[in-house]
């Protein structure tokens, strides 16, 4: 089979935070004066806002729920900022994505609103390291959708069954690439989802360095 292309998801694939995000989040609304948020709540909340500028509308659902005057845009601003301040790349992915640029048009297609993800790609300096750098908050739908795939396919210039996908989520990358025909990888991290048999291989995040292009190659 012939590789044209690789696109990357980017939260806990390329990039991982220093510290877990429910500390994160309860910082966040500690410093702001909201109700106490959960993790999982603050998960379905995201998942039904995979597209827009911020996380405000995140904020908005779950405080929703509480009796409080706390304006959602506040905690969003300052969960945004410990994310972003908290996120690094995973080790050896930057050389990594320099090697596989020689050979392959290089994309990522992450899930999120626009600030809060283009935050991250600034932070970890990593704007120039794509050919393509997709965020879902400025398509028309998030992962797993196909539409997402498809933006990602067009941007590149590439067919589907000669473009790799590589993330660690089952749902929203696993599936969807496998849905919209692309090739995926899985990667696998101590939060991760168990290996799906539809990912072509499976990958443990601090080994994704050397093994993704040795792959690549023998694909």
């Amino acid at each position: 089979m012939p590789v044209s292309a690789v696109g990357f998801d980017l939260d806990y694939t390329l990039a991982v935070p220093t510290r877990d995000r429910e500390t994160i989040l309860s910082e966040a609304v500690s410093e702001t004066g909201a109700p106490p948020l959960s993790r999982e709540a603050y998960l379905r909340a995201h998942q039904q806002h995979l597209t827009g500028e911020t996380r405000t509308p995140i904020f908005e659902t779950l405080l929703d729920d509480h009796d409080t005057s706390v304006d959602p845009e506040h905690v969003a601003t300052a969960y945004r900022e410990r994310i972003t301040d908290a996120v690094v790349p995973v080790s050896g992915v930057e050389a990594m994505l320099a090697g596989l640029r020689t050979t392959y048009r290089i994309g990522v297609l992450t899930n999120g609103p626009v600030l809060a993800q283009e935050s991250k790609l600034d932070k970890l300096g990593w704007n120039d390291h794509f050919d393509v750098a997709l965020v879902t908050g400025a398509l028309d739908a998030g992962k797993p959708d196909g539409r997402s795939f498809k933006a990602l396919l067009e941007a590149l210039g590439t067919p589907a069954d000669e473009t790799v996908y590589v993330g660690d989520s089952v749902k929203h990358d696993i599936a969807g690439a496998h849905e919209a025909g692309l090739v995926p990888v899985q990667v696998l991290g101590p939060e991760s989802d168990d290996p799906d048999p539809r990912a072509i291989a499976h990958i443990h995040r601090d080994e994704l360095s050397v093994r993704l292009p040795e792959l690549l190659a023998d694909l």
